[in-house]
């Protein structure tokens, strides 16, 4: 058994890293390093049993404790050998990497007893499904820097299942849990693995920044309620890429804290970048921005997307009392396939937290750019639906060529927004049709980074 432990260790070690970020204009392409940790254990030498049954969540909880002693020391790794290693939540901490092998699989427990219960987010007031408290995410990071989970092709399962049940059944006592979640961190890496079955999100940096989410397969079946895929909250330069997500719900949704809470915090989502992504929704929107957005959401470039097989494709979601904006925001080189609606924008979309929000507080949605856009099956290529407090402004359309199915008898349908349009098929409603070439505010990419700026 040491000798098995040795040479698993001595695996690990030649996979081991830290992140490095040498500064760049874009969040795909700042230079990512991760260079070698230093030190490195098994999960086995803490007492883990990869049987499926035993529970290890100690033996997790015991080995970051000790790899704290590491971090001014280079930082270490935790390595995750085949097997089926049952786990209720617990805690990373700086300078870590988590590994998992080809072959290993985290299991979430089931039992919400191996679930800690904390308090709900400052900028949300609230657990999202209930008032109160939420359940701690199984994996997560708090107050971080530098931390890396990754593996080879390793796989983290929520079995969500139960919670599933207990939420179309009404029988959650609290909000329920994620599967990652990091909180007022930096420089985090999460690649190199699949995600299978959360109970609700499976990725949800929130306060975050320098984030980088590459190369995952993420899924949930397409009857799991509400199951979201990645979730960048109240972050900043975020990157997403190289990443095949297929949810019950958004398969990518970008927010920023909820109505009076999300004011309060003041904590904008900025600098999103979205590239080379396969995304598939069953109930909700590919891409969804909102509608929980009250801090802000700005300066989103989405490149070189597949989106296919879902009730909507881009979808901006908000409603009186949430405040904030939604603004420059840049959407190019997209294919859509077998989608009900392509493009949508409503500010008559979603909830509050409670009856204390304040309804004159509107939310803008302006400066959001569409181009270079093939779509075949669409039922419905647009809804626009501002108000008239707050109108939809500079929604800008060029070169979109949609194929309607004969399921169709509206294509476009607006109210109460203005926009621009170049070589867009079907011709979309008039409050679009203006010209293009005489906007100042319509965006494009200046460099190859994806950051937008005014034509």
């Amino acid at each position: 058994m040491k000798m098995l432990v040795a040479l698993l260790l001595l695996l690990a070690l030649c996979n081991a890293n830290k992140v490095t970020v040498e500064e760049s204009d874009g969040q795909c392409d700042y230079n990512l390093i991760l260079e070698p940790r230093p030190h490195s254990v098994s999960i086995l030498e803490f007492g883990a049993v990869g049987d499926g049954k035993s529970l290890n969540t100690l033996a997790f909880q015991n080995a970051i404790f000790y790899l704290k002693s590491f971090a001014d020391k280079g930082g270490a790794q935790l390595y995750v050998p085949p097997g089926r290693w049952l786990t209720g939540s617990f805690n990373l901490t700086s300078h870590l990497t988590l590994f998992l092998e080809k072959g290993a699989i985290i299991l979430a427990s089931q039992d919400p007893s191996h679930w800690d219960v904390v308090e709900p987010l400052p900028s949300y007031g609230r657990g999202i499904e209930l008032p109160g408290r939420r359940y701690r995410s199984l994996i997560n990071g708090y107050m971080l820097h530098d931390v890396v989970i990754t593996g080879d092709n390793g796989t983290i399962d929520g079995q969500g299942s139960i919670w599933w049940e207990w939420f179309n059944s009404h029988n959650l006592k609290y909000s329920r849990p994620h599967l990652v979640e990091f909180v007022t961190s930096e420089n985090i890496v999460v690649s190199n693995l699949t995600f299978l079955n959360a109970p609700a999100y499976n990725i949800h940096p929130v306060y975050c920044s320098n984030v980088h989410i590459q190369n995952l397969s993420v899924y949930a079946p397409p009857e799991s309620p509400y199951t979201v895929g990645i979730v960048p909250d109240s972050s900043n330069n975020v990157c997403v890429e190289d990443c095949n997500i297929a949810m019950g719900h958004d398969a990518v949704a970008l927010k920023s804290g909820w109505d009076e809470y999300g004011i309060a915090y003041g904590r904008p989502t900025t600098d999103i970048h979205i590239r080379k992504v396969h995304l598939q929704s069953s109930s909700g929107s590919t891409i969804a921005f909102g509608s929980e957005m009250s801090g802000g959401i700005s300066n989103v470039s989405v490149q070189k997307v597949r989106l296919y097989n879902s009730l909507n494709g881009v979808e901006f979601r908000t409603t009186k009392g949430r405040g904030g904006y939604i603004s420059e925001i840049f959407i190019s080189d997209v294919y859509l396939q077998n989608i009900h609606m392509a493009f949508g924008a409503s500010s008559l979309s979603g909830t509050h937290p409670d009856d204390n929000f304040d309804p004159n507080a509107l939310p803008i949605l302006d400066q959001i750019t569409l181009q270079d856009i093939i779509g075949e099956n669409i039922t419905i290529a647009g809804n626009f639906t501002g108000i008239q407090e707050s109108p939809l402004t500079n929604i800008c359309l060029s070169n979109v060529s949609l194929s309607i199915n004969s399921a169709s008898s509206t294509f476009w349908s607006c109210s109460y927004v203005h926009g621009f349009s170049k070589l867009v098929s079907p011709e979309p409603c008039p409050e679009l049709e203006s010209s293009y070439s005489s906007s100042s505010t319509c965006f494009s990419l200046v460099n190859s980074y994806g950051r937008a700026s005014a034509l």
